[in-house]
């Protein structure tokens, strides 16, 4: 087996939220007696390999302070920017890429992503010293839409994957990708996307479809089934 350095984890959390449409950013919801960051944040700290987390919150967030993770020495607790992106290269350039030469990023609204999963994309990474995310195959039939919203095609699934995260990258050509595709105005939506866009061959390591992201209010209920029953 590939032996596993330290691994620096980042977790975006800056965002507001909006489509919860609660009084609150999602990450501190009530997610089976803990916020949902906390869910999180348990199940990263169960993968030995992961040692240091950088978080990245809006400067002005005053929830943080009154969870307990406020005291965590591993902690690290940093200004977001204006988008994801942002918030992980703000990450990314505090990190000392010798000290930690790859890093795993991860939302802070995927509470019930498994731990055996985010150690299958760890090894798979190590193996083939390439960097990759979990996903899933497209199971569903997909449709592409005009812009009226009826129906212009129906698009072949058996070469489409879901993109989840945790998303595990080395962290130099990680935070080189991001701070070029930024400075040229590239629409970054994850990690991925980023090293595709930079060139660099980014791996679809199969995960499991209960790693949901807390997006609407029913999302809730259904990340509480998982937590409860996921192993």
């Amino acid at each position: 087996m590939t032996a596993i350095p330290a691994i620096a984890t980042v977790i975006p959390a800056a965002g507001v939220g909006k489509r919860m449409k609660a009084d609150k950013p999602k990450q501190y919801l009530q997610l089976s007696g803990k916020t949902v960051l906390e869910q999180t944040l348990h199940r990263l700290k169960q993968v030995p390999a992961l040692q240091q987390f950088y978080l990245a919150l809006s400067p002005d967030d005053p929830y943080f302070p009154a969870l307990s993770l406020a005291t965590d020495s591993t902690i690290q607790r940093l200004d977001g920017g204006a988008e994801r992106a942002n918030s992980v290269l703000n990450a990314l350039v505090l990190i000392d890429a010798q000290q930690y030469p790859w890093v795993l990023v991860h939302d802070a609204a995927r509470p019930a992503v498994r731990v055996s999963d985010i150690e299958l994309l760890i090894q798979s990474c190590m193996q083939k010293g390439q960097g990759g995310i979990l996903a899933t195959p497209v199971r569903d039939t997909m449709k592409r839409a005009t812009a009226e919203l009826t129906v212009d095609q129906t698009v072949d699934r058996s070469a489409l994957w879901h993109a989840y995260t945790p998303q595990m990258f080395p962290t130099a050509l990680l935070r080189e990708a991001l701070q070029q595709a930024l400075a040229q105005g590239v629409a970054i939506t994850d990690e991925a996307s980023a090293m595709e866009w930079a060139g660099w061959p980014v791996q679809l390591v199969q995960g499991h479809a209960d790693n949901i992201k807390i997006t609407q209010a029913e999302d809730l209920a259904l990340a509480t089934f998982y937590l409860e029953h996921s192993i």
